[in-house]
């Protein structure tokens, strides 16, 4: 594939304006124009220059110029400041050329990067200005080797399987859910040229989602991996734009559960607990862990010194520390004499292995006490709305939690209905307090009447 120049390198190639190099394609000036903007083959310009040498400067012509221009003026300070002709460096804007040891080297810069190199085939300054010259044009070609691959027709499903391999095994520690919308993905765009998808496409597979009943949330989560996916297809130049971004999710304001554990229920449901699921309910109840930062706690994470909780696996990957609460460490002082042997706290004594998930105990015991839509999640809502509820400040909850902002501790924090009634009788007129209340507003009013 030949090398193609964008307007920026074409015109720094023959010395002209960006601005020029446009004007000239409608003047003859042989272009191709891409979906990504106009490229130009060195070849054809060439040609061109030769054909109408009066429109641009050939590049044979600046070297020409420059070797007939005289060096490169310098400041010698061993002669006062005098300036004096370099004998053996030349800069130019396109790179220099000086010697060393009888050897002349070339200097010059792609994309930023340095590049120096020993010409001794050169045998004077003319001769390594024309290699140099030479390397200068070669380079210009390589940041286009990602443009090259741009051209190249890659489906969905084949783009797909590298995402999978490549960036959520290396990048995700739980990318089991991510999977299983990853195939549902490949299932309805196929192997379609990844390029050919528009963000209407996208919007006609959300649709479908919902039609299929899937909820506003569960379809954000597939815009998201969408998302995801298409931006490492733009990184890997497969793709110009994420055509995922013009596609607006679904507000989930509406979707948030808020189901909260009263001190009734929390009674019932250690009633009907297991006697393994008991005491993983208690730790949710008084650290607000995740569940997986439950199942998979060990004693190395536990110092019954300082009665801290050192959570490593974490949700933002940042370790956060929990004290312990005299009702915790009596438990794990019975948990550790228990089956202090393993180095997990929990183990499931049937495969003496740490538990993977504890959903079905959980569900079973909600069900016989009685207790309606809750999640197992929401024991770390319970564990935030409490805090709050006993006058612990938000800052404080959110780094309990492990949150980065304070904004997605505002999520986990819910008013009981106790708190809400306390607050509207303030306004009621039992025991005249509602008289009282205007009776004080109208003396407030008249003393700033007497202050003014």
């Amino acid at each position: 594939m030949e090398t193609l120049l964008t307007v920026r390198e074409a015109a720094e190639l023959i010395k002209v304006s960006e601005s020029t190099i446009r004007r000239l394609c409608g003047r003859g000036l042989p272009y191709i124009k891409k979906s990504f903007g106009l490229r130009f083959v060195i070849v054809d310009l060439e040609k061109w220059l030769e054909q109408d040498k009066r429109k641009v400067i050939l590049a044979d012509n600046i070297l020409k110029n420059t070797l007939t221009n005289s060096p490169p003026l310098v400041i010698d300070k061993t002669k006062g400041g005098q300036k004096v002709a370099s004998k053996t460096q030349a800069r130019y804007g396109y790179g220099s050329v000086y010697q060393r040891k009888n050897t002349w080297t070339i200097d010059f810069y792609v994309n930023g990067k340095r590049i120096q190199k020993a010409v001794p085939e050169a045998e004077n300054r003319e001769e390594a200005l024309r290699i140099l010259l030479q390397e200068r044009i070669k380079s210009i070609g390589k940041p286009h080797e990602i443009e090259e691959r741009r051209d190249e027709k890659i489906g969905f499903r084949d783009f797909a399987r590298i995402y999978h391999e490549v960036h959520m095994k290396t990048n995700r520690r739980n990318f089991k859910p991510d999977t299983y919308r990853l195939q549902t993905l490949c299932s309805y765009f196929k192997n379609v040229n990844l390029r050919t998808i528009t963000p209407l496409d996208i919007e006609r597979f959300r649709a479908s989602r919902l039609k299929k009943g899937n909820s506003k949330s569960t379809c954000n989560r597939y815009l998201q991996l969408a998302g995801k996916m298409f931006s490492l297809a733009v990184e890997e130049g497969y793709l110009e734009k994420n055509p995922v971004r013009k596609v607006k999710p679904f507000s989930e304001k509406d979707t948030q559960k808020e189901r909260i554990l009263t001190y009734e229920e929390e009674e019932k449901l250690m009633q009907h607990c297991s006697p393994h699921l008991k005491p993983i309910v208690t730790v949710a109840l008084n650290t607000g862990m995740r569940r997986t930062e439950i199942l998979g706690l060990t004693w190395n994470q536990i110092d019954f010194e300082t009665r801290m909780i050192k959570v490593e696996r974490t949700k933002s990957e940042k370790v956060r520390y929990i004290p312990i609460n005299d009702d915790l460490f009596k438990l794990f002082l019975k948990l550790k004499s228990d089956n202090g042997q393993s180095s997990f706290v929990f183990l499931n004594p049937e495969t003496k292995r740490p538990f993977l998930d504890m959903k079905t105990p959980f569900k079973r015991a909600c069900r016989i006490s009685g207790i309606e839509g809750m999640r197992f999640h929401d024991l770390r809502h319970t564990f935030a709305t409490r805090l709050i509820a006993n006058g612990i400040d938000i800052e404080t909850v959110r780094d309990l939690l492990g949150h980065h902002s304070i904004l997605v501790t505002q999520r986990y924090v819910h008013s009981s209905d106790e708190r809400k009634r306390k607050a509207v009788e303030i306004l009621s007129k039992k025991d005249g307090k509602k008289e009282n209340l205007v009776t004080n507003l109208v003396a407030i009013e008249n003393q700033s009447e007497l202050i003014s």
